[in-house]
């Protein structure tokens, strides 16, 4: 019966919302559902779906449960190493480099890449693309402002990822909070996308799309590989999340493992 529940509830929001959360893994749907359900005070999902109908605030909250934001500067240090030692020097020669960052949530890791490019003299001729879903998250990463209690644990990536200089030196504190040097916007593109219902809008030399397919059902993550792989140029560099892989996937074969660990891939057709 809930599993009908919850079918009923997603095709619901699709309908008045265009919001498509039909393809996410049940297991993910069902923690957020029942926390929303809590939070509203209601009796079931039924009565959730009928209030989401009509009050467009109770779905923005929704939203906000669906939408994922675990984030942080230099997440996964290890991750960056390898973008600034094995990825990085392969692009040296290439006139302009694209990224895609997908799932840029609040935009730390977004200006972590900014960082990295610098540092490396990759920044003057790149252009990172950083979308998200929720407009929301899209608003705090452009003002490039975050709290101060990260930056010791942020400082601490920054070095373990290779880090060249003062972490310091990239920001300003203001209070309890630090602003990122505004140079590392320059060539930064903030912009809405929906994984699950928009296309290809370019093609990229590195797409960074981690832990957000974890939250996909096999049939969606395997229309967003076909996504990727569409916006991805040959030979270059797609880069995954800890616990997702393009193994048993429909393009498995369509990549060279570069980093096995970080999984970090190279198109090769």
């Amino acid at each position: 019966m809930e599993k009908i529940e919850i079918d009923l509830l997603l095709e619901a929001i699709y309908r008045c919302y265009g919001y498509d959360f039909r393809g996410y893994a049940l297991p993910f749907i069902q923690r957020r559902i029942h926390h929303r359900v809590r939070n509203e005070k209601l009796p079931s999902i039924s009565a959730l779906q009928e209030k989401i109908l009509h009050d467009p605030a109770v779905m923005e909250s929704m939203f906000c449960d669906f939408s994922i934001n675990v984030t942080e500067m230099f997440r996964d240090p290890s991750f960056f190493k390898v973008l600034r030692t094995r990825v990085f020097p392969k692009l040296r020669d290439k006139s302009t480099i694209r990224i895609w960052h997908v799932g840029s949530s609040t935009g730390e890791e977004v200006y972590s890449m900014a960082i990295l490019l610098y540092e490396e003299g990759l920044y003057e001729k790149s252009k990172i693309y950083a979308t998200d879903i929720n407009e929301s998250n899209l608003s705090k990463a452009k003002k490039g402002v975050f709290s101060i209690d990260g930056m010791q644990q942020y400082t601490q990536n920054y070095f373990e990822a290779g880090g060249k200089r003062a972490f310091s030196e990239y920001y300003k504190a203001i209070g309890e909070q630090v602003v990122f040097r505004p140079f590392l916007q320059t060539n930064v593109i903030f912009a809405q996308h929906n994984l699950v219902t928009d296309h290809s809008f370019n093609e990229f030399d590195i797409i960074i799309c981690r832990n957000v397919l974890i939250y996909f059902n096999k049939e969606l993550q395997n229309k967003v590989h076909q996504l990727l792989y569409e916006s991805l140029s040959l030979e270059g560099f797609l880069g995954l999340g800890k616990r997702e892989g393009i193994k048993f996937t429909s393009h498995g074969n369509c990549y060279e493992e570069i980093d096995a660990t970080e999984k970090l891939y190279r198109k090769n057709r």
